[in-house]
């Protein structure tokens, strides 16, 4: 059995080793699933005003934040205003999470995960990454993402698909993970600008899906 951590892989060795086949957007239907429920979501006064209280210093000083006050002052601010945590969920930060995904245990922390559990992950449906800068990390973003992606897959016993995300700067880019190995990653939604209404009913949306589609089953 060989060993990696998810900081290892580029999409062009994920692809090869656990043969995957990124698919456009237009051509995943959880993605456009997913897309149409987040435009259904109605964002409360209250709600915008808080994406702008947070985007106003992402515009004037987010190019100078490093990781940790990009994760801080931003993106966990954000995701706790989606109200993501219950007594069935929450969203969890730099967790360990582990794996055997085909000749290979995959393992690394996790910079964000929403997951079953109360206190603890149980369950991950959902894996985010964020960086500063993609030439300024370790790894390829969205490579670390799907490789985390790929182990929540496995700790679903590969039942349905998984949900992720990766940040560089104020680019927040969706994706998904299928049953069939073909994953897809959205179209840039821009943080620094209107974009910001759209992912946050992304992240609403991706709660929704997880209660109706995923806690039901159980």
């Amino acid at each position: 059995m060989k060993t990696a951590n998810f900081k290892e892989w580029s999409l062009t060795k994920l692809d090869k080793t656990f043969d995957l086949t990124q698919i456009l957007s237009s051509e995943c239907g959880v993605l456009q699933s997913w897309q149409a429920r987040a435009k259904t979501i109605e964002l409360t006064e209250f709600e915008q005003q808080i994406l702008l209280d947070l985007q106003a210093p992402l515009i004037w000083a987010g190019k100078a934040w490093n990781e940790t006050e990009l994760e801080n002052k931003f993106i966990s601010p954000l995701i706790m205003a989606a109200k993501i945590d219950d007594r069935q969920m929450g969203y969890f930060l730099e967790r360990a999470l582990s794996g055997i995904v085909g000749d290979y245990t995959l393992s690394g922390l996790v910079d964000g995960m929403i997951a079953k559990g109360l206190r603890e992950p149980e369950i991950p449906w959902f894996c985010m990454h964020e960086y500063k800068r993609s030439v300024d990390n370790e790894g390829n973003p969205d490579a670390q993402a799907l490789a985390a992606m790929l182990v929540a897959r496995e700790k679903n016993a590969n039942q349905k698909p998984v949900y992720g995300l990766y940040i560089v700067g104020s680019i927040w880019n969706f994706m998904v993970l299928n049953l069939d190995n073909s994953y897809c990653v959205s179209e840039n939604y821009d943080a620094s600008n209107k974009g910001i209404f759209s992912l946050f009913g992304m992240i609403k949306a991706v709660k929704v899906i997880i209660q109706e589609e995923y806690l039901r089953l159980e």
